[in-house]
């Protein structure tokens, strides 16, 4: 589909849920792309992308910052801690906030840099093994350890289990969400974020909708 169809559906799924147009911030998942297809998205105007390889992503946005100004970069992959500092130099938002040591690690990076990214905290809504994320029985403790360590969180993410109906999901960080007093909801990828917006999403996280099949070679 084109970025106008998707932007279309976007707006569409506002109206149908009563929101205010521009509600929802589309992010366009870059991962693995090629370049040219990247800037050809860049070149419409779009300028929030999302990456999931800290590597990946420093190889390709300085220089397409410097191309391309108003650029918003979102960190959307799993993170080690190890490569938190270059993480936090990189991307304006890390959605994938899942654990003590990496909180901790990122409000010494925060006081040491005197800023930080917007920070969502990753849920694991299906509590599913093999999945990172915050188990939801223990998501309101940690949401209060990261405030207390003084991080500026901006919501909740998650990425229900495939194959299933993502929207009881999309209802539970919702109401996990509101209940901690975050407006942020990170959630609906490709083939949902239609009921994702419809329970209150305010950054879906689309890639091969817009860019078409990834190219893994290309990594």
């Amino acid at each position: 589909m084109s970025l106008t169809d998707i932007d279309a559906r976007i707006r569409g799924a506002e109206r149908a849920a009563g929101r205010g147009e521009g509600s929802v911030t589309l992010i366009a998942v870059s991962k693995v792309q090629p370049l040219d297809r990247v800037v050809s998205v860049l070149e419409e105007g779009h300028r929030v992308f999302g990456e999931n390889y800290v590597q990946e992503a420093a190889g390709k946005w300085p220089a397409l910052r410097e191309r391309f100004e108003g650029m918003k970069l979102h960190m959307i992959g799993p993170l080690q801690t190890n490569k938190a500092k270059a993480a936090v130099e990189l991307f304006d938002a890390i959605h994938t906030l899942d654990r003590p040591s990496l909180a901790e690690k990122l409000a010494r990076l925060a006081d040491a840099r005197g800023a930080c990214p917007e920070l969502f905290v990753q849920v694991n809504t299906g509590e599913e093994p093999q999945k990172a994320g915050v188990l939801p029985a223990d998501t309101d403790a940690f949401v209060a350890a990261c405030r207390g360590l003084g991080l500026p969180l901006a919501g909740l993410m998650c990425i229900p289990p495939e194959g299933i109906d993502s929207t009881p999901h999309f209802a539970m960080l919702r109401a996990m969400a509101e209940r901690n007093g975050l407006s942020g909801l990170s959630m609906g990828m490709s083939a949902d974020f239609e009921a994702a917006i419809a329970e209150g999403a305010t950054h879906v996280r689309i890639g091969s909708a817009i860019f078409g099949a990834r190219d893994y070679g290309a990594r």
